[in-house]
């Protein structure tokens, strides 16, 4: 006979185990992990579809967010391609910037450029890089009035970010 205690500590178990998790800076679920850079004290994380991590500033008026999509087009697409596939469905694009940096002991196409969604001018601050099977993007989305003030905080983010192996 098993006692209830046993079997609510297995049930949490498991279930720690097969959801995704964030501790310490660390995210980890079934395919990638790794460590964020600072976060700072302004954002607040919120649950987002299609992205591992967001946050948001309300003060700033600012969304962050970080995705990794593993084994579908890591290999096969230039950074450049990925970067565009971000803004398909954005009207009157204008990249301001595009350059290759090093992120985490490679090349990232870090972006930034305006864009209308349904109308509503934003402005992106926008890396996209591949490593070990995946591609990560890092975006950073702002009213085109706060974004310059906003734009430093995420820098400090993107640069802390590290993969770490997924145990």
């Amino acid at each position: 006979m098993r006692s209830p205690a046993l079997a609510l500590l297995a049930a949490t178990f498991v279930t720690a185990c097969s959801g995704p998790s964030f501790e310490g800076g660390v995210y980890r679920d079934r395919a990638v992990a790794f460590r964020l850079g600072e976060i700072p004290a302004s954002w607040r994380r919120i649950d987002v579809t299609d992205a591992k991590m967001a946050f948001r500033d309300d003060a700033a008026q600012t969304t962050t967010f970080v995705n990794a999509r593993c084994g579908q087009d890591a290999e096969d697409a230039p950074l450049a391609s990925l970067t565009q596939h971000l803004f398909l469905l954005f009207t009157e694009r204008e990249i301001v910037e595009q350059t290759l940096v090093p992120l985490d002991n490679r090349e990232a196409l870090r972006t930034v450029l305006f864009a209308k969604l349904d109308g509503v001018p934003k402005a992106f601050d926008v890396y996209v890089m591949k490593k070990d099977g995946c591609v990560y993007d890092f975006v950073h989305v702002s009213a085109p009035d706060t974004f310059e003030a906003s734009r430093a905080a995420f820098t400090r983010f993107v640069a802390g970010f590290q993969t770490l192996p997924n145990e």
